[in-house]
């Protein structure tokens, strides 16, 4: 699903209005019919016991707003209907809006935020709608003006909100809360979400979202562009690489994993589980000596062996013998488990310079680029996938302060690689500049273990032949659903990365994965 920036939505409604000449008072009123019909939706009881509150700002989104207030009066609602910015700064559609409510009866209120009557109907109004600010607010919120005031008395409402395009306080592009902001339980957005609704805060600030259409022409927003897309099943339908129905152990990949530490043993099992788990014929695992009985004693189907360490991590004297049992693999995974020292970050270093194959670099992999991202620089025509948090991403020069969207995009562009940045909506970015968000996953996945069995997932769908991007997008997404039906067996609390794994069967089977 596209997810569109505010100027995209600014543009397509210039073209709309300018070019296919749509009057721009009907776009309103079909965004407002969708807000209204939300609205009734979430109503406890019947429009006629009913009361609402609108709150709206000066610009077209408080237009939405006064229109829709309009239609859920006609519906026998009891609204009130309160301006939060200032009446001559009403946009003409604005305007117009508040004149056809003003004929039914119902008249626009300044908002004043002292108002006792005021806060006692917006407290105890069933249903209030969000319709202060639209997708073009850029600046923060000061926390003393009106606005602020009206987030307030939204939030401590009792009643069901539904937000007119977005939330009001969050930032279309990126999900930033602009000091304060609104908490829907529904957002009605118009034409095409927008990247703000799926990333940062502006996740937990939109409730569930809903795609109204108001009339802009199906071929304009067909040949819009988006950078930004949401991961959904037929995406990962399309990732999982073709099975042969004859095919042998070697034909589903080759697979070689290197990490763990005296202290870590858990991290390289569960990434090497998950690895065969997810279809991987072949799954190999170093490991230092001092640790490898502990995971051969572990692993049934993922084997095994030990590589040169010293005081219980690697060493660099590992290198001849990891490249020369990558030399028949597929594609590495290097970092679970792994452990910090200098030795081992330039092994790790030496590795990413030497060998040709794909690379998915998670955890302690990732640190050791700290100081030195030439590396990962000169692996520009090669496939290197890089899995961190936010703090490893940091690390390595990553800057979230413009948002996790533009900040993924702008480090895959620079250092040519694919990108997966984890957390709350985990989002991959391609050296090609596109970012895919992730709709799956939930706070059960929060828990030490749960990032290692992703890089196996993602390097096991990479090894057998998985186009990079695509294994990258596809395995977080299978993580997180594997993780909501752990979650739904066990809730949140309860599950754990091993629960995860065992649940993957059933994500599979639900994108209609058969023999």
């Amino acid at each position: 699903m596209k997810l569109a920036s505010s100027a995209q939505m600014r543009e397509l409604d210039r073209r709309a209005i300018q070019e296919r000449k749509i009057p721009s008072i009907d776009l309103m009123e079909r965004a407002a019919a969708g807000v209204a019909e939300a609205a009734l939706d979430l109503l406890p009881v019947q429009p006629g016991k009913a009361r609402a509150a609108v709150l709206c700002g000066a610009g077209n989104n408080g237009g939405d707003g006064i229109a829709a207030a309009r239609l859920l009066f006609l519906k026998g609602v009891r609204v009130r209907v309160f301006l939060t910015g200032r009446y001559e700064r009403l946009t003409p559609d604005a305007l117009e809006e508040t004149r056809r409510l003003s004929e039914c009866g119902v008249e626009l209120e300044p908002f004043d935020p002292g108002s006792q009557d005021q806060a006692e109907w917006i407290a105890a109004s069933h249903v209030l709608v969000d319709a202060i600010f639209g997708v073009g607010l850029s600046r923060e919120i000061a926390p003393d003006s009106a606005a602020a005031a009206a987030v307030r008395l939204i939030n401590q409402s009792r009643g069901r909100v539904v937000a007119a395009d977005i939330a009001s306080g969050v930032e279309a592009d990126t999900g930033r809360v602009l000091g304060c902001a609104v908490k829907a339980d529904r957002t009605v957005t118009f034409t095409l979400p927008k990247i703000g609704q799926f990333a940062g805060d502006g996740v937990l600030c939109s409730g569930w979202v809903e795609v109204r259409e108001i009339g802009i022409p199906s071929d304009l927003v067909r040949r819009t562009a988006c950078m930004v897309m949401t991961v959904e099943r037929e995406y990962v339908q399309e990732a999982l690489p073709p099975r042969k129905p004859d095919g042998h152990k070697g034909d589903f990949g080759k697979l070689l994993i290197v990490g763990g530490a005296v202290g870590y043993t858990g991290a390289p099992y569960l990434a090497a589980s998950a690895a065969v788990r997810s279809g991987c014929g072949l799954v190999y695992l170093g490991v230092p000596e001092s640790i490898w009985a502990v995971e051969a004693s572990r692993c049934v189907s993922a084997m095994p062996f030990p590589l040169a360490d010293g005081g219980g991590k690697l060493q660099r004297t590992a290198l001849p013998a990891i490249l020369e049992k990558l030399e028949g693999c597929d594609a590495l995974a290097i970092g679970p488990g792994l452990g910090r020292n200098e030795d081992t970050a330039r092994l790790v270093r030496e590795i990413l310079q030497r060998t040709e194959k794909p690379v998915v670099l998670d955890a302690d992999g990732i640190n050791a680029l700290e100081g030195h991202i030439d590396t990962l620089d000169a692996r520009r025509d090669r496939v290197t996938i890089l899995t961190p948090h936010d703090g490893e991403f940091a690390r390595v020069g990553g800057d979230l302060s413009a948002g996790r969207a533009d900040a993924v995009r702008r480090f895959a562009l620079r250092h040519g690689c694919t990108l997966v940045l984890k957390g709350h909506r985990t989002v991959t970015a391609t050296q090609a500049g596109t970012v895919l968000v992730n709709t799956t996953g939930n706070s059960g996945l929060a828990k030490g273990g749960s990032g290692d069995v992703l890089t196996g997932i993602i390097a096991s769908l990479l090894a057998q032949g998985a186009v990079p991007v695509r294994a990258a997008a596809g395995g977080v997404w299978l993580h997180g659903r594997a993780g909501d039906l752990a979650a739904e067996r066990l809730t949140a609390y309860c599950m754990t990365p091993e629960a995860v794994i065992r649940e993957m069967p059933e994500a599979f089977m639900e994108l209609g994965i058969g023999n």
